[in-house]
């Protein structure tokens, strides 16, 4: 599995990697020696080495730079809350302070955002950089910040990062983390010093992950090596509308009627409305052939190999956020929830903090708190004195793959040669000689993937194309239209929502969030609102975006993007709420434009409106306890449909029956210690493995998981001796089934069809013998999870629990995750037994197909009280500091994990009454 923020620090297998090893074991041996203190040396380079990499947060110290004194009040927990009297003061002072507590993730950030890891950790990651160069999110970052962003906002990013420098000012590796000292065996590496540039390329990693429906797209087509478009569109189908509602359902359709009047539906930069409406799965599938198979094959593998940023891009991750009107709420104000569902990174992607002016002027702007990254200026989700805004990820499609006919030192584009635009790039490497590499792109744009990877390269001289494609010579190439490779102004929109002071300055700032794409939930204190920002394309009708397109032909270009007046909103709905849950935006039926076809399937979405709709029908009012206990909510909605079935199939084996026992009386929830929501989901891993899983081509599948199939284009009746072995390909965590929600679907919508074809499987493929229906299926699922629970947690069913299955480990972002053993072990935190589930409210989610440990999580929690901001809650995944020794390392993750919040101090009386230590930052 790709680590969440970097990758290996190790070789590959070999002479080299045993060279590394006995370095490796070096390491451990001198950590050893210090942490125990053995010898005189070793203990006195511990002691030094942990305690002189922890903050300062107490007394005073100079900073040159800053134009008047900085309080940094920190409470129990370490979260720092910042008063000065100017911006730049203000902003200097949080770089200061968040690289004391996160210099080393800050740095480690930088170097994957600009293609540089090979600097800190070796030529094991030259591959990774090669592609992050070829991307180039820090030279589009440097336009941004050279043509696109404002002189407040590029007086702000200098302002933090000469903040960063003062912090590094005269200090060595080992005076700023643990994990430096640690490198320092083995590279002579030392932090350079942080630029506005590095800031702004962290959005553009953020964007990565976000960045919408590619993975469906590459499913798709490698699904069609051995289904058929009708099994492939059974796998994919329609959103449920009618069931489960859209962000935006009421009010904004005038809005958006009186938009296309008045403006027409000219989309800025192209043609209108309308333009794409993309087709069923199904047709989508159907364009390809097993070579087209081969194509996406070989870029899943490339992308895979990117390090993860904020998150794993798959089916079923997501987030929550809502807002309830306060006529509905005990305060008679609003209260706003959030949690954002990421993958899980220690420390925790997001830092908690407090951005103060002591007096709000034209000289000093901002009093804000809640939640930003490390690295970056600003605060990107919480509130402010007069409003709170949360977000989850939209899925809106902005990436398209083009094939590209290669032509001398150019590309064929409608009848002429175009010559690339090329740049060297040159990946120094730690211990090694450095490597360059040139980069080309189209005029577009569109960088060209397929100079990166040997299996792509194979890839352009197999894809399928029509009878009218160009002669293929050598192979196409294959490049990639992204909306995040466009300078945008996503930075401005940070600053500009911290200064928002009402829905239309709220709605302004969105305006400028250009890339990731999210669904942005707002209140204050007396309205609620939503809205959609972000630069979205429009395609010629004849591409859908779901499969790579012939770049040689201008019909195949994107036409513009969707104007921004059109996006859709929502200002106080009558319902009053609005549920945000990666749920489709708006009914399809009822918006001119297509924002993507691969929307989650909004099973945590209502849920969440179900819960406030049967508090406030039944004329009860809510709480903040109230939105902290939905956020809480562990219900499983496939149990709900399906344990009614299991429990009507006769069971002769008594062990098996005592476990069906379990789910008579549950009440399908999946808290930690309940041992019918072990059994219910060990038997929904069985259903999709039995019905789905087995048959899906080995690039889906588990890697090492094997099988004996039948041989791709094997015509006539099936034959047992005629089976090929074939095992799975892909991550544990990336594999399908997944069992998230586009599951639930597939599973409710064959329900009623219990002779599908889907639950007939062959003996060949299963232990208990053939199936020809559901009940068939379900009764040996059943049977398999009795015995698969039986080895994981012992025969004794008393002593069965989810949370013995599902657990979280946390992980150090780089040495934690491929360092040597012992470093593993001094950084590392866990495990935590878990409640929740997939597509759960309470989101912590876990891969069917690769077993039950959690995957992702939901990376923070907050609820804002708009009647009363001291009144509002939070926590983080893990804590404040990035320090493995530190006392605030994982301090709320204990808390996090029971479903604890911690109070939310905002007003200077809170904080002070709060605040343990007081570091003054002195010009």
């Amino acid at each position: 599995m790709p680590p969440n923020i970097t990758a290996t620090t190790g070789d590959k297998p070999g002479k080299s990697g045993r060279k590394k090893g006995r370095k490796a074991r070096l390491v451990v041996l001198v950590l050893v020696l210090a942490i125990i203190g053995g010898i005189a040396y070793g203990a006195y380079w511990s002691i030094s080495t942990v305690r002189a990499s922890f903050p300062q947060t107490k007394g005073s110290l100079t900073l040159d730079g800053l134009s008047g004194p900085v309080d940094v009040k920190r409470d129990g927990y370490g979260i720092p809350q910042i008063y000065a009297s100017s911006d730049e003061d203000l902003f200097m002072a949080q770089g200061y302070v968040q690289a004391q507590d996160r210099f080393y993730e800050m740095d480690v950030r930088r170097h994957m955002t600009s293609g540089r890891l090979s600097e800190m950790f070796g030529k094991g990651q030259v591959k990774n950089d090669e592609f992050l160069r070829t991307l180039g999110w820090d030279r589009v970052a440097k336009e941004e910040y050279d043509t696109k962003l404002s002189a407040s906002t590029k007086k702000y990013l200098q302002a933090y990062a000469e903040g960063v420098n003062a912090y590094l000012q005269g200090k060595d590796g080992k005076d700023i983390s643990l994990e430096y000292a640690a490198l320092g065996f083995t590279n002579d590496y030392k932090p350079a010093k942080w630029t506005p540039v590095d800031s702004i390329s962290w959005l553009k990693a953020m964007a990565w992950d976000l960045r919408g429906n590619m993975q469906d797209e590459i499913d798709r087509a490698l699904m069609t090596s051995r289904l058929g478009p009708k099994q492939i569109a059974d796998l994919y189908p329609d959103y449920p509308y009618s069931r489960n509602k859209a962000i935006v359902q009421e009010g904004a359709y005038n809005s958006f009627s009186k938009t296309f009047e008045q403006n027409g539906s000219t989309s800025s930069g192209g043609t209108s409305s309308g333009t794409s409406t993309s087709g069923s799965a199904g047709t989508s599938s159907t364009s390809g052939t097993s070579a087209l198979q081969s194509q996406l094959s070989g870029l899943y593998k490339v992308l895979d190999d990117v390090p993860t940023a904020v998150g794993v891009n798959g089916q079923g991750i997501g987030s929550n956020s809502w807002v309830v009107a306060g006529s509905h709420t005990i305060t008679g104000h609003p209260l706003l929830a959030n949690d954002p569902h990421l993958s899980a990174s220690l420390p925790s992607v997001w830092y908690q903090m407090g951005l103060h002016c002591r007096t709000v002027s034209s000289k000093c702007q901002y009093d804000v708190t809640g939640y930003t990254f490390a690295g970056m200026p600003g605060v990107v989700i919480g509130h402010n004195q007069d409003i709170a805004w949360g977000m989850t990820n939209s899925g809106v499609d902005v990436t398209d793959l083009y094939l590209e006919k290669i032509n001398g030192d150019g590309y064929l584009y409608d009848g002429t040669v175009k010559p690339f635009k090329t740049r060297e790039e040159t990946i120094k490497v730690a211990g090694g000689a450095s490597k360059k590499i040139i980069v080309r792109e189209t005029a577009d744009g569109m960088p060209l993937l397929s100079d990166r990877d040997d299996e792509l390269v194979k890839v352009g001289k197999k894809a399928s194309v029509d009878t009218a494609a160009p002669d293929r010579g050598d192979g196409y190439g294959i490049a990639l239209r992204w909306t995040a490779l466009d300078p945008g102004t996503s930075m401005d929109a940070v600053f500009a929502m911290d200064r928002a002071s009402n829905w239309s300055d709220f709605r302004s700032a969105a305006t400028l969030f250009d890339v990731p794409s999210q669904n942005l939930v707002y209140a204050d204190k007396t309205n609620i609102g939503y809205t959609l920002p972000g630069k979205i394309p429009t395609r010629a009708k004849k591409d859908d975006g779901s499969i790579p397109m012939p770049g040689w032909n201008s019909d195949y270009k994107w036409t513009g993007y969707i104007p921004k007046a059109a996006l859709p909103y929502e200002f106080n709905p009558k319902r009053g709420y609005i549920v945000t849950a990666n749920q489709a935006v708006i009914d399809k039926d009822k918006y001119p434009y297509t924002l993507t076809t691969d929307w989650g399937y909004g099973t945590r979405s209502q849920r969440i409106s179900d819960l406030i709709e049967s508090k406030i029908k039944g004329g009860g009012k809510v709480s903040t306890d109230d939105m902290r206990q939905m956020q809480l909510d562990n219900s499983s909605e496939i149990a709900k449909l399906l344990v009614p079935k299991l429990l009507k199939i006769d069971i002769e084996d008594k062990s098996v029956r005592q476990a069906q026992e379990l789910l008579e009386g549950w009440d399908y929830t999946q808290d930690a210690d309940s041992a019918a929501a072990a059994y219910f989901n060990a038997v929904w891993r069985n259903i999709l493995k039995l019905a789905f899983g087995n048959k899906l081509p080995k690039e889906l599948r588990v890697k090492g998981q094997c099988l004996w199939v039948d041989p791709v284009n094997t015509t006539g009746p099936a034959d047992e001796t005629n089976k090929v072995r074939e095992c799975g390909e892909r991550d544990a965590d990336q594999a399908q089934p997944d069992g998230g929600d586009r599951w639930f679907e597939v599973v409710r919508t064959l329900m009623n069809d219990p002779k599908s074809d889907w639950w007939s499987t062959p003996k060949s493929l299963t232990r208990q013998g053939a199936s020809n229906n559901r009940d068939d299926l379900f009764k040996r699922a059943m049977i398999d999870a009795r015995w698969e629970l039986t080895a994981k947690l012992g025969k004794d069913i008393d002593s069965w629990s989810w949370g013995r299955l599902h657990r979280l480990f946390l992980k150090n972002q780089t040495l934690g995750t491929e360092g040597p053993g012992f470093l593993k072990y001094i950084l590392n935190r866990g495990p935590w037994k878990l409640s929740g589930g997939e597509a759960t409210v309470n989101a912590s989610g876990w891969n069917a197909a690769g077993g039950y440990g959690v995957v992702w999580v939901p990376s923070m929690r907050m609820v804002v009280n708009l009647g009363d901001l001291d009144k509002s809650k939070w926590i983080n995944l893990t804590g404040a500091s990035g320090h493995a020794f530190s006392a605030h390392y994982t301090d709320q993750t204990g808390k996090w994990a029971k479903g604890e919040l911690l109070d939310w101090d905002f007003s200077q009386k809170a904080v002070d009454k709060n605040s343990r230590d007081t570091l003054v930052l002195k010009p």
